[in-house]
């Protein structure tokens, strides 16, 4: 039995000049929560109006105001000192999530004590699963599939279609390597155990990196597909999105180095290397190509 007065799930929240998309984010949370629960909300730097706005209208929300945009990693672990609940939920500002989806994936974690953290069925606006819902963790050979295309013209291959577990009906209950921070519940123990975000990532692959320790420690890492959620991600910018590819290549790099990089030859790190920022370079030069084309047309 929770301790009275102590939450059962923080939702923990990491948000950056999303006002409307994190007040959306708030209101399903609360609407959704059938047990005792909490919301920490880290802005990073906003510029906004975001952290009145949360005040206003969910005071009871803990909000962690940052001066400078620290990162998702920084960011999220400044908000993991602060949750007091037995498990965490990780919700990007952009997911709603449905009703009864808090609790379920605390009833997962209850029942499951070997489970260290459980992520639903998150779903893109279309209707379609978010590949980041379920994955394996990627070695050098799902890279190369994923750019080559064989990932992409083989989803359901167990070998070409490993990395986002293409092989295994989405409506199924089962284990995985890992889910996506942008709708992932976590049992606090276990970041206890094996310690919160690597700082060395500032944009993804934190998430990656923390279910590979709690791997690692032990714990098992559930996909359920009866909680459900959505991720209303909106366009961004051109410069917003050569960031954020940057940073997604470099996700790759930091996590193929600190985790595999001792288990083969400096010869295959060079190749890793070369893959990762020629796939970057690559997808720099067709966006460029792209815009062009707009432009005369």
């Amino acid at each position: 039995m929770p301790e009275p007065g102590k939450p059962v799930v923080s939702a923990l929240v990491v948000s950056r000049n999303a006002k409307d998309e994190l007040l959306r984010c708030l209101k399903t949370f609360f609407a959704s929560a059938d047990v005792p629960v909490e919301a920490v909300v880290v802005d990073n730097d906003s510029s906004d109006g975001s952290p009145a706005a949360v005040a206003d209208e969910f005071p009871q929300a803990t909000v962690l105001v940052q001066s400078k945009n620290l990162g998702y990693g920084r960011a999220a672990n400044i908000g993991l000192e602060r949750c007091r609940g037995r498990f965490v939920l990780l919700l990007s500002p952009d997911v709603t999530v449905d009703p009864q989806c808090v609790g379920r994936l605390a009833d997962l974690l209850l029942t499951r004590p070997d489970a260290g953290a459980v992520g639903p069925r998150l779903l893109m606006p279309d209707g379609s699963l978010d590949p980041d819902a379920r994955r394996a963790f990627p070695v050098p050979s799902t890279l190369f599939y994923q750019t080559v295309g064989l990932s992409r013209l083989f989803p359901r291959s167990t070998r070409f279609g490993r990395h986002n577990m293409g092989h295994v009906p989405e409506d199924d209950v089962h284990e995985m390597d890992a889910g996506t921070a942008a709708c992932l519940m976590l049992r606090h123990s276990a970041l206890d155990r094996v310690g919160f975000f690597d700082p060395r990532y500032f944009m993804f692959g934190e998430d990656l990196d923390l279910c590979y320790r709690l791997k690692l420690g032990g714990w098992k890492i559930f996909y359920l597909p009866s909680a459900t959620a959505t991720r209303n991600a909106k366009p961004v910018s051109a410069e917003r999105a050569r960031q954020v590819s940057y940073e997604r290549h470099r996700a790759m790099w930091t996590y193929h180095f600190k985790h595999h990089s001792e288990d083969v030859s400096a010869f295959s790190n060079g190749l890793v290397w070369a893959q990762i920022w020629g796939r970057y370079a690559v997808g720099r030069v067709r966006d460029a190509f792209r815009r062009g084309r707009r432009q005369v047309s």
